[in-house]
């Protein structure tokens, strides 16, 4: 029986050469696909990036604009229809890389601002 197994070894592997030549084919087919996938799926990341960025509209906040502010904190509500939304409030001053810097105007105290990033 162990001959047979010797037998039927040397036999599949009779070229050894030929055989590590195609193993080495096989492994850069593989290898090939691999990268082929990985090209289309980085195109298919970049179109789906292009199609959501172009459905974005891209808003300019000016002072004294009037504004509503979202609490994204607020997770649980004590009931169903209550708004996320809280305002609406005044913007005092428009900071540099998206800082908005916001006022009540039904506040008592008008120097009582804070700042917030302008998609929040």
């Amino acid at each position: 029986m162990e001959y047979k197994a010797y037998w039927a070894l040397k036999f599949l592997n009779f070229h050894e050469t030929a055989s590590r030549e195609q193993r080495s084919l096989q492994l850069l087919e593989l290898e090939e696909m691999r990268l082929i996938a990985y090209e289309s799926s980085k195109l298919y990341k970049e179109r789906a990036k292009k199609y959501h960025d172009k459905k974005l509209l891209k808003k300019d906040f000016h002072p004294r604009q009037q504004v509503l502010l979202f609490n994204s904190r607020l997770k649980l509500f004590p009931g169903k229809l209550k708004s996320k939304w809280s305002g609406p409030f005044t913007i005092k001053k428009v900071r540099p890389y998206g800082a908005v810097e916001l006022c009540d105007p039904q506040s008592k105290d008008p120097d009582r601002t804070w700042v917030v990033n302008e998609h929040g």
